[in-house]
């Protein structure tokens, strides 16, 4: 068992800045350079990581391992008491998030692709965390469709500034067309309690023709979520088809557009929609032609890159790439395209460290936790 470090390990470990000499490889930014280093390495195909009181982190791997990573970089071994998952194609543990008042419950929440009958769906479950795993965990939300399929899960988790926790769902590929009617979860993000309720502001409750939990819909795989950081109102990135990734102001009610409008098209090239935008349906703040096959999200708040403070970072898959975005209040005013040709590695997250510094996963076969420093 590991054993937690003291704050000031912390300071000394997880915050240091490479030393002089460091091989760590370095990129150009419009802002300096700023250096890859790795943290943490012997990650297979990491989802997602949340960032523990003590320094350590938490980090989800795809095929169903939840490990703590080490201040100095150590993986712990694989926890106890997580749940069973359908580990196929784009499915597998998924997220993971603390809970707001974790100091007092120590409550960890996962996303994950759940095995069932005839097939598998999203859902998240609530655990205890101690030194050996999870205790106590239960389900508190599933997806309503069970599809025998291995494509668009989603699944981010944020919590709102009261405490409700926000979960991105995907489409399944396979049921698209769902994402435009409010009799089930395909193609929304919902808004849930934290034991699993239902909110009692949730835009739809009350509609006899609606899930309760919805707060958004026609969304096709949400795979990157933060809230803003001035008026706390949650952003999510998905990806289109081919071409047609967005950016979008996730805001409660609104109709995202998937399958109804696209800037994408079919991978076999055939048209999916003549238009982009429609009436009742919200535009994307920013979007991608062709894709770069979006994923984590982070607004910057931090220190160590004070030009970058307010920007938003949205990680790249397929692209291998961060974009920095530049951000005018609620509009996306520049983008920069960072670590191409230099990382060569699938960026799945993107999190600001309590250090301030800015972390990706990569999705690799040896998938890496990274941090990025400025340079000098």
């Amino acid at each position: 068992m590991m054993r937690a470090a003291p704050a000031a390990a912390l300071v000394l470990i997880l915050a240091q800045p490479a030393c002089a000499g460091d091989q760590s490889p370095a990129a150009d930014t419009s802002h300096g350079k700023v250096r890859i280093v790795t943290v943490a390495e012997g990650l297979e195909h990491p989802w997602g990581v949340a960032f523990l009181p003590d320094g350590r982190a938490l980090v989800t791997e795809r095929p169903g391992r939840l490990r703590i990573v080490g201040v100095d970089g150590k993986l712990g071994a694989p926890l106890e008491g997580v749940p069973a998952v359908s580990a196929t194609g784009q499915g597998g543990l998924l997220d993971v998030q603390l809970d707001p008042d974790f100091a007092k419950n120590r409550f960890v929440y996962l996303s994950y692709a759940e095995p069932r009958e005839g097939g598998n769906g999203t859902a998240v479950a609530r655990g205890t965390l101690t030194e050996r795993g999870l205790d106590g965990v239960q389900v508190i939300f599933r997806q309503d469709v069970t599809i025998n399929g291995r494509h668009h899960f989603g699944s981010r988790l944020v919590f709102d500034r009261k405490g409700r926790l926000f979960v991105t769902l995907g489409d399944r590929n396979s049921e698209r067309a769902r994402a435009q009617t409010l009799d089930s979860h395909i193609g929304k993000v919902v808004r849930i309690e934290r034991d699993g309720k239902v909110p009692a502001d949730n835009p739809f409750v009350g509609r006899a023709d609606a899930k309760p939990e919805i707060w958004s819909y026609g969304h096709r795989n949400v795979q990157g979520a933060a809230l803003h950081p001035v008026t706390g109102e949650l952003w999510t990135n998905e990806h289109g088809p081919r071409g047609g990734d967005e950016v979008n102001r996730t805001l409660a009610g609104l109709n995202y557009g998937w399958p109804k409008v696209t800037y994408g098209v079919e991978y076999s090239g055939k048209t999916i929609s003549e238009t982009a935008t429609a009436p009742g349906i919200e535009p994307p703040v920013h979007y991608w032609v062709p894709s770069i096959a979006t994923s984590g999200m982070l607004f910057y708040t931090g220190n160590k890159f004070p030009k970058w403070s307010g920007n938003a970072f949205v990680g790249g898959l397929a692209s291998q790439q961060l974009s920095r975005l530049e951000m005018d209040g609620n509009e996306v005013k520049g983008e920069e395209v960072l670590l191409k040709g230099v990382l060569n590695q699938r960026v799945r997250d993107v999190e600001q460290g309590p250090d301030g510094f800015i972390y990706l996963l990569t999705d690799e076969d040896n998938g890496k936790l990274l941090r990025l420093e400025p340079a000098a």
